[in-house]
C-alpha cells in the first residue's frame, strides 16, 4: 500500500465530505481513492470514516488523525517547494489571510509596495474576520488581533492594539461628555461584532472587571459603516487606535477621557501577530514577506494610548 497516498486521499475526502469531490480533485475514479482510503483503515485497524449515501463524516479516531496527518502533510508540502527553491528568487503564490480593518488600512497598501519589490510573487490576500488556522486553511500568513495564538505557529507581534473610546463634537454637544464608566449607560453604543460576539466595554472597579456597555445603537461587523454612524453623531464608539486614527487627526471623531479605562478585555497583552509556520518560513516567498512585513510595520510610528 501506498501510505502516502492513502493519507492524501483521505485528507481530501474529510475537507470536502465526499469521495467525488476527494476523486475530482485527484483525477482518479472514486472506486479507487474509496479502496485506498479502505486499505489505510485496515491497515491502521480501525474506521476513520463514517459512510452514508448523503455524506461521508470523521469518526472521533478519524478527526484525531486527520488533525495530525493534514499537519505533517502541509509541513512535508512546505518542505518540498523550500527544496525545490533552494538559493532561487522568491516566486510563486503567496496566500495571506488578514483581519478586513488591518488588511484595508494597513496590509493592503504594504503589499502593493512588497509586489514593486517581488514581481515574481502573485498575493493571494482573503480578508476575513474569521478564524483561520494556517495548515487547514491552506494560507501562508494570518494576521490577527487579540492575544497571541495557542497555535503551533510562529506569533510575531507587529503592533500594538489598545482600544479607545471616540464619540464626535456634536454628539457630545448633544448629550454630554462622560468621564467616569459609569455614565456610558446613559449613552448610545456602537458595537463591533467580532466572531465571538459583539465587543464588551469593561472597565476595572473596586478590584473587580465591570461591564460597562451603553445601550447598543448598532452592532454590525463593518467598522467603516460604525465609524460613519459615529462621525454622524450617533453614538460612542470603541474601537483600536489605529483604525480611529484619520478621524482623530481630521477632528470628527475625539477621544473620550474616562477614568478608570474602558477596554475591550482584562488582559495587557492585546496586540496584532502575524501568524506563520516554521517549516513554512524555510521558503523564499514567505521568509521575504515575514521579514518585509516585520520591517514595515516597525518603522511605523503608531500612538501609544
Amino acid at each position: 500500500m501506498d501510505q502516502l497516498r492513502a493519507i492524501r486521499y483521505f485528507v481530501k475526502v474529510a475537507e470536502t465530505g465526499s469521495f467525488t469531490g476527494a476523486s475530482e480533485h485527484f483525477g482518479v475514479p472514486p472506486s479507487s481513492l474509496s479502496r485506498r482510503v479502505a486499505d489505510l483503515e485496515a491497515h491502521l485497524g480501525t474506521s476513520l470514516l463514517k459512510r452514508s449515501t448523503r455524506v461521508v463524516k470523521l469518526t472521533e479516531i478519524g478527526q484525531s488523525y486527520y488533525s495530525e496527518v493534514s499537519r505533517i502533510l502541509s509541513q512535508l508540502e512546505a518542505m518540498d517547494e523550500a527544496v525545490g527553491q533552494y538559493q532561487s528568487s522568491p516566486m510563486g503564490r503567496l496566500r495571506i489571510s488578514s483581519m478586513v480593518g488591518f488588511g484595508e488600512a494597513i496590509l493592503l497598501p504594504l503589499m502593493d509596495q512588497f509586489s514593486e519589490r517581488y514581481p515574481d510573487i502573485t498575493l493571494d490576500i482573503n480578508l476575513t474576520d474569521s478564524l483561520s488556522m494556517l495548515n487547514r486553511d491552506d494560507v501562508d500568513l494570518a494576521i490577527r488581533g487579540g492575544l497571541a495564538p495557542d497555535e503551533r505557529v510562529v506569533a510575531t507581534r507587529l503592533m500594538d492594539n489598545n482600544f479607545m473610546a471616540v464619540a464626535s463634537p456634536d454628539y457630545l454637544e448633544r448629550y454630554g461628555t462622560p468621564t467616569h464608566p459609569s455614565e456610558l449607560r446613559d449613552h448610545k453604543g456602537l458595537y463591533y461584532r467580532t466572531s465571538q460576539g459583539p465587543t464588551p466595554w469593561l472597565c476595572e472597579m473596586d478590584g473587580r472587571l465591570h461591564d460597562v456597555s451603553a445601550p447598543a445603537a448598532a452592532i454590525s461587523n463593518s467598522g467603516r459603516w460604525l465609524r460613519d454612524k459615529a462621525e454622524r453623531g450617533e453614538g460612542i464608539l470603541l474601537l483600536p487606535r489605529w483604525v480611529l486614527a484619520p478621524y482623530l487627526q481630521r477632528g470628527t471623531l475625539v477621544p473620550l477621557t474616562l477614568t478608570p479605562k474602558v477596554q475591550v478585555t482584562p488582559d495587557p497583552d492585546l496586540a496584532i501577530y502575524l501568524l506563520y509556520s516554521k517549516t513554512r518560513y524555510q521558503v523564499p516567498k514567505v521568509r521575504v514577506a515575514v521579514d518585509f512585513l516585520i520591517e514595515a510595520m516597525a518603522s511605523r510610528h503608531e500612538p501609544t494610548s
